[in-house]
């Protein structure tokens, strides 16, 4: 057994019945490259590192980095929800948020997503996420509400302190901790709500992150999601999103994903109900020797439902950006529109790209198309610039941020002003802003 898994195994604190899920996890083992889900990212690596439980304890962090996220905030750091930065004051009526650890386990709402199986053998972060996650969110939206405040959520990493040595016994380095967190996005029928995910670092740790998000969407029902994670240089983010919609449901989303030395998104979506409507947009940004995945996988299951999946990925230095994009239109799933584009710019003689567009059709009658291009910065554009006046690194920059913008138009302008903050930030950390 990897050490990885031995120290994970270890943290281990649950019932018979989650006992079972870590033992098949652990007799699954971590993937290797002969799994098609698991070719271009390698966990080589990541099996040879321990990991120490977090701290039950939240530490604090600098106010100032929670300055521009405005109320009703949810902030979790290392992990674990913290009262002292947390602000749910103007939390619109019908609108309910928990955490995890404040719910009964034998509530039949949590009952029913903390028990779903995982089977596959590359699911193996998902059975362990459903042997040992023990924190999260659950985010409610009642019948009708549409809730016009948007709701933040801040995931926060931090080194650890020396009073927190003890709880990370195993791990090589005190800061290598983990956590497991489930979430459940919940809006009932006609209900509507701006979601905005902050993930954030407050300093150099080498933490490891493996999250489970579970997203249903009733009737009419309408949900803007956007994500930023800009985590630490060391750390390792996996996560898992798994979205069901149902007739005249409407999910909108993007993903900026900025950091972490090694992240990995699946982002599944079931479209069934009939009319369903899906605009999932992207951007991953790698720069340093950062290694980013995405994998999309949509399944279009009812009658006249619609995806427009619009992705940009920028590979710098020595990182490796990796995308795949699985579009299945599944039979009797008449009148469906899907479209795919994945336009990637690689910046650097030593980065590398690798991106799989996909697309099964078992229907009649549909519309959908997928493309996906690696190429370089346009030689006119920067010859246009350069005529002007602009110097060659400035002209750079500015043609790289222009290409990175092009997803953010997939949800309001209210989010939209969140994501440009993080997205320039990142790029002006890896000069080209």
């Amino acid at each position: 057994m990897s050490p990885l898994l031995q120290s994970l195994a270890a943290a281990f604190c649950g019932n018979d019945e989650r006992r079972a899920t870590l033992d098949a996890a652990l007799r699954s083992g971590l993937p290797a490259a002969r799994s098609e889900a698991w070719k271009y990212t390698s966990l080589r690596q990541l099996e040879r590192r321990s990991f120490g439980a977090a701290p039950l304890q939240a530490p604090s962090v600098d106010d100032a980095l929670l300055a521009a996220i405005p109320a009703p905030r949810l902030v979790f750091v290392n992990g674990r929800p913290s009262d002292a930065h947390s602000d749910l004051s103007g939390l619109n009526a019908g609108v309910q948020v928990r955490t995890l650890s404040s719910v009964r386990r034998d509530e039949p709402l949590a009952a029913g997503f903390l028990g779903r199986r995982f089977d596959r053998a590359e699911e193996v972060f998902a059975q362990l996420n459903a042997a040992l996650a023990d924190e999260g969110v659950l985010v409610q939206v009642a019948e009708g509400i549409a809730a016009a405040t948007p709701l933040h959520l801040v995931f926060i990493s931090a080194p650890l302190g020396p009073t927190h040595a003890d709880a990370t016994a195993g791990a090589r380095d005190a800061n290598d901790i983990a956590w497991h967190h489930r979430h459940l996005f919940e809006l009932r029928r006609g209900a509507s709500l701006n979601l905005v995910e902050h993930h954030l670092q407050a300093g150099d740790s080498a933490h490891l992150d493996n999250t489970l998000v579970h997203v249903h969407l009733a009737q009419d029902a309408r949900l803007a999601h956007a994500r930023a994670q800009a985590d630490s240089a060391r750390a390792t983010s996996l996560l898992r999103t798994d979205a069901v919609l149902a007739r005249d449901a409407e999910y909108r989303r993007i993903d900026l994903e900025l950091g972490a030395a090694l992240s990995r998104h699946e982002l599944n979506v079931r479209l069934e109900g009939d009319n369903a409507r899906l605009v999932a947009n992207g951007v991953l940004l790698g720069t340093g020797r950062r290694h980013i995945d995405t994998r999309l996988g949509i399944e279009h299951i009812a009658r006249d439902t619609r995806a427009e999946l619009l992705w940009r990925g920028v590979a710098a230095n020595r990182s490796r950006v990796v995308f795949h994009g699985g579009i299945h239109i599944r039979e009797g799933a008449d009148g469906t529109d899907a479209n795919l584009s994945n336009k990637n710019l690689l910046l650097s003689a030593d980065a590398e790209i690798d991106t799989q567009p996909t697309l099964v059709i078992d229907a009649d009658e549909v519309k959908a198309a997928h493309g996906a291009t690696v190429g370089q910065l346009d030689a006119n554009a920067l010859f246009y610039l350069r005529s002007r006046g602009v110097p060659a690194e400035q002209a750079r920059a500015m043609l790289s941020t222009a290409f990175c913008h092009e997803p953010l138009a997939a949800v309001d302008d209210i989010l939209t002003e969140k994501l440009v903050h993080h997205l320039g930030q990142a790029l002006q950390q890896a000069g080209m802003a």
